[in-house]
């Protein structure tokens, strides 16, 4: 009876804990300050160790700063960290199991045991003790499963293929991000050239609007006449209204994608308007094989396809037996026992015979993913080699479309001479200088807007072929540094020219 309470108390203590397992939780929305403070927290991680913007911004260091900056960048960088550190937990699977216990035991009673006469069904009248009421078992055991071993191996394998294909999405956001950071650029530079034209432009118009409407309302000219002026006029100031809104965001994009304080103004040093036609002096076979070994969705394909021949292999092992091996070292402290610590060694084998029935099921769902993958990479592999074609079409029409730009641009600019040389003897009237402003801006425009076409068609034809900058590890570089790796780097087609005429001679 002395045990009596103490059995309460516990059996309370268990009832309270189980009702506290059952309480229910309250939704908590986040308030306004958490939110705050968490935004805050957040810009500040964005521009941690980001250097600010000295001078005026090139090209090359516009890319520089989205490799080493441009935030989904990082996000890319991270998942493939991820990937690789997944893919070292995995390798411990393959290792035995070594487990470590520790228990303690207590009655409130001892624990007594009888005997009963096999002959007779009679019970003894002694009576046993075979147990401390209280006593601690410890014990180090080491187990290995040989299925466990199998399933650990190929998984480890996947896992690595997962890994590189991660790096392969990486590599896929950095062609994306290159691009896009070219064609922001030189919208950025365009819009820095043709804002101060366009807002005089833009003032000039609306004079002679006023004026327009003046002369209107005192009869000066013919009521028809003076409509018709005002609509070229006004026709003139949505041209230009639509440029302006259409080069108002570009710094704004550009500033995203390098990770630049939002709403700061970026000097631009504008790059030569010149053209690298070597492109299209490499020969189209040597732009598929390149293609065809560098492709980031091609590789990322066969790495699929490698993963369903790794589900395969898993797959068949797991209809094979278990085969488990143990080892253990064991102590007990109840003094009734003779031996207190021991030894312990055993081999099992299992097997579940159910695999004999959904074994042939589990191998054609595996076989069937590899199927699948292969023609997806087939699939892939014909989609790229279209790619390439259809890129380097895309190259010679957007440089066809930058000669003629050009070529338009500087008879408007001719013309824009003449015009300014007659405005210097007052011949031409306000809405003839308006509308050849307006004309001559919108040719620089459609100029720079040919030349940024140009550009990302030759980017997009390097990220269909997998041409990546040899820059190594862009955490490793300071901006300075791989800033000028990418300003050397810029031979890629000299290269590929290079190698396919030593492939020619071979």
């Amino acid at each position: 009876m002395t045990q009596l309470p103490y059995a309460k108390t516990a059996l309370a203590l268990v009832a309270a804990l189980s009702l506290t397992a059952c309480a229910q939780f309250e939704p908590r929305p986040l308030t306004e300050q958490a939110l705050s403070d968490q935004s805050r927290a957040d810009q500040e991680s964005a521009r941690q160790d980001v250097e600010p913007i000295a001078g005026t911004l090139t090209l090359d260091e516009a890319m520089a700063r989205a490799l080493k900056y441009n935030l989904d960048r990082r996000a890319r960088m991270f998942e493939e960290a991820l990937a690789f550190q997944q893919y070292d937990v995995s390798r411990y699977d393959m290792l035995p199991k070594l487990l470590a216990q520790a228990g303690y035991s207590s009655r409130n009673n001892d624990k007594i045991s009888q005997s009963r006469n096999a002959e007779d069904g009679s019970l003894s009248q002694s009576r046993f003790i075979s147990q401390d009421r209280d006593h601690t078992v410890s014990s180090l055991a080491l187990s290995w499963n040989m299925l466990d071993l199998g399933v650990g191996y190929y998984g480890a394998r996947q896992q690595a293929d997962r890994a590189l294909v991660a790096g392969e999405k990486r590599r896929k956001a950095m062609h994306l991000l290159m691009q896009d950071v070219r064609t922001a650029f030189w919208r950025a530079v365009s819009a820095q050239k043709l804002q101060s034209e366009v807002r005089a432009a833009t003032l000039l118009a609306e004079g002679a609007l006023t004026d327009s409407r003046q002369a209107e309302a005192e009869r000066l000219r013919n009521p028809i006449d003076s409509l018709r002026y005002q609509r070229q006029v006004l026709e003139n100031l949505r041209l230009l209204e639509a440029i302006e809104q259409e080069l108002s965001t570009a710094q704004t994009e550009l500033a995203l994608l390098i990770n630049a304080p939002l709403g700061q103004p970026i000097t631009l040093a504008e790059p030569p308007f010149q053209l690298d036609r070597q492109a299209l002096d490499v020969p189209v076979a040597v732009m598929e094989d390149t293609a065809l070994g560098a492709n980031a969705d091609l590789r990322e394909a066969h790495y699929n396809a490698r993963i369903a021949r790794e589900e395969t292999r898993k797959t068949l092992v797991r209809l094979f037996p278990s085969l488990n091996f143990s080892y253990g070292l064991n102590y007990d402290t109840d003094s009734y026992l003779v031996n207190r610590q021991w030894n312990e060694a055993g081999a099992q084998l299992s097997f579940n015979l159910f695999n004999l029935l959904t074994g042939p099921s589990q191998l054609k769902l595996a076989e069937a993913g590899v199927a699948l993958a292969d023609q997806r990479r087939v699939s892939m592999q014909m989609a790229v080699l279209a790619q390439v074609h259809l890129a380097r079409q895309q190259l010679a029409n957007a440089q066809h479309q930058f000669t003629r730009a050009d070529a338009i641009w500087e008879i408007d600019r001719r013309i824009a001479e003449h015009m300014d040389n007659r405005e210097a003897i007052q011949v031409q009237s306000k809405l003839d200088q308006v509308a050849n402003q307006t004309t001559a801006i919108l040719s620089l425009l459609r100029r720079y807007q040919a030349l940024a076409q140009a550009q990302t068609a030759e980017a997009r034809l390097q990220a269909t072929m997998g041409v990546d900058p040899e820059i190594g590890s862009v955490s490793d570089l300071t901006l300075a540094q791989l800033t000028r790796t990418l300003t050397d780097g810029q031979r890629t087609w000299q290269k590929l020219a290079a190698d396919a005429g030593q492939g020619g001679t071979q």
